[in-house]
């Protein structure tokens, strides 16, 4: 029987390359999308040329009372592959926002909170009866739990409280056999906070001269990784943080 993931912000980005190389594992797709939907269709047709079947629906995480509307779409979704229940759940979707402690504005913490942090908790809660048991969740983060870059104390303090809801989420789903874990990826080269670390060639270089193995990492670094950990034999992984940075500020 085909394995189903639901992959939050899946039409761009590292999302993109999620839903890429979960397909390419033999997995079944449905991903989010807010503004990209001729994007997200181009992939939905891409993960369908490979033989896999995929939809795309649009969802804005930040507005948690759509969250029920949404678990029924998910439901017809299924419906329509003759499934009942979906078997991964990645949290992916989220915005970068810089600003230094000093200058962030309550506005700004409101929004990252609504994407980072009520987004998940609840999008998890409604999905949950959908979700078989023994599913996984992964649950994504960033680098910068572990170590402080000025400008990024805000959006790190929402994926702290990401890393503490992943911990109690594994220790109540457990029961179910479900495992809940955190990816958190390092510097990676996408559209992510204005495509800075792409497109800022100095930025780029300053900081791939921190990191162990040299360079900057790829989408398809962090696709691969969620691939492996979604659909390999890592089912005894649970409650924990995983990095995927190339060792970076080791």
């Amino acid at each position: 029987m085909t394995n189903i993931a639901i992959i939050t912000g899946g039409s761009r980005g590292l999302g993109k390359s999620m839903v890429q190389h979960l397909a390419k594992a033999g997995v079944d797709i449905i991903f989010t999308y807010q503004t990209k939907a001729t994007e997200a269709q181009e992939l939905v047709s891409e993960v369908e040329q490979q033989g896999r079947r995929a939809a795309a629906l649009p969802l804005n995480v930040s507005q948690a009372e759509t969250f029920g509307a949404f678990a029924g779409q998910v439901k017809g979704v299924l419906a329509g592959w003759g499934a009942e229940q979906f078997d991964y759940l990645v949290n992916n979707a989220g915005i970068g926002v810089h600003a230094s402690f000093a200058e962030t504005t309550p506005e700004q913490l409101d929004q990252l909170y609504a994407i980072h942090v009520k987004g998940p908790f609840f999008l998890t809660q409604q999905l949950l009866p959908l979700m078989a048991d023994g599913g996984r969740i992964l649950n994504i983060s960033t680098g910068l739990t572990r170590f402080a870059l000025p400008g990024y104390a805000a959006y790190a303090a929402m994926k702290g409280a990401v890393e503490v809801m992943t911990r109690y989420q594994a220790a109540e789903l457990g029961k179910r056999r479900i495992s809940v874990n955190v990816l958190a990826p390092g510097a990676i080269e996408t559209d992510f906070g204005g495509g800075v670390v792409r497109d800022n060639a100095q930025v780029n270089a300053m900081i791939a001269s921190n990191i162990a193995l040299g360079r900057v990492g790829q989408p398809d670094d962090i696709g691969g990784v969620v691939a492996a950990l979604l659909t390999g034999e890592t089912g005894w992984i649970n409650a924990q943080r995983i990095e995927a940075s190339g060792g970076q500020n080791l």
